[in-house]
């Protein structure tokens, strides 16, 4: 028995299920992933390029919108590349180390919108709440801190996460979605997961816990905002677009989280694999469109950076 367990175990490649009933459609989900992809990627780095090379747009709030796109890349970085080779493989695996990346980039990617979006509610009540001493507070070594944060915290924690996995002894190789997740990872376990499951849970309620806290301070914003003119502009030009990017990502990793530990086989599988997928899907395509288009700033140096390039003119 004990040797049959070290055979079983010894893990080295797990197999993707998630395309499994919908191969007849493979080409069709090629070609509008082989379009969106690259549409994602551009948005993102367009947004990127264009908070880097204006001066205009060196202020706090838009290095933490730059910080959101690149995440963004980042997370989808660790999907999409993959989807598509599987789209056109017959045989779905990927092996052991290469899933346990992916779920590092996948989820860590993930944590840092909640981490990004906390530091850009923070920056908008104190440029809304207490202007005379926003640049005072906002200095260059507090955004790097915060920088600093949105990254260090959501790695540490999904680090600590994979390290809890891969002490796991494994009795299957099956993963019933498209991509490797925690949770699928963990159900293959031959023994308890109480001690995955826990720390699984921390860290679910802590960055759940940033939304509220988001929400909350947004809550004393609107109250602040009413008494102004120029208040009530200023909530609706930063603010509304950041709780627009905060209920996306809430409701796509809420979908994520539900669906990985609470969902039901008879679902249909298209409709399991858009679940599992929304927040690679939605957030890093609508994050840049919602600051690119409604931040008048951005909007203009966009269109001043592409009109110069098809025009081949100079400043």
């Amino acid at each position: 028995m004990q040797s049959l367990l070290k055979n079983e175990s010894s893990v080295l490649v797990f197999t993707l299920s998630g395309l499994n009933e919908t191969m007849e459609n493979r080409y069709v989900l090629f070609s509008l992933t082989a379009l969106y992809y690259p549409l994602m990627v551009f948005c993102n780095v367009t947004i990127i390029t264009t908070i880097l090379l204006h001066k205009k747009l060196h202020e706090p709030m838009y290095v933490f919108i730059c910080n959101l796109c690149v995440n963004g890349l980042f997370g989808t970085s660790g999907f999409y590349p993959k989807f598509l080779y599987d789209l056109l493989s017959h045989d779905h695996v990927i092996s052991y180390i290469g899933c346990l990346i992916q779920i590092f980039v996948i989820y860590s990617s993930i944590l840092c919108d909640f981490s990004t979006l906390t530091v850009m509610a923070y920056d908008r009540y104190v440029a809304i709440c207490r202007p005379l001493e926003y640049h005072s507070k906002m200095t260059n070594q507090k955004i790097f801190k915060c920088i600093l944060y949105c990254w260090l915290g959501p790695f540490v924690s999904i680090s600590v996460l994979i390290i809890l996995l891969s002490r796991l002894t494994l009795c299957g190789f099956n993963i019933e979605k498209l991509y490797c997740e925690i949770w699928a990872v963990a159900k293959l376990s031959c023994f308890s997961t109480t001690v995955n499951n826990v720390f699984g849970y921390i860290v679910i309620l802590t960055y759940f816990g940033h939304a509220v806290l988001i929400f909350c301070s947004y809550i004393h914003l609107i109250r602040k905002c009413r008494k102004s003119i120029e208040g009530r502009h200023k909530f609706m030009q930063t603010c509304v677009p950041h709780l627009l990017a905060l209920i996306n990502v809430t409701a796509a990793f809420m979908f994520d989280v539900l669906y990985s530990r609470y969902g039901s086989k008879n679902v249909p599988q298209g409709v399991r694999n858009f679940m599992a997928l929304e927040f690679l899907l939605v957030p890093p395509i609508l994050n840049p469109l919602i600051y690119g288009l409604n931040l008048t700033i951005v909007r203009q140096q966009v269109m001043r950076m592409f009109f110069k390039k098809q025009m081949g003119i100079s400043e």
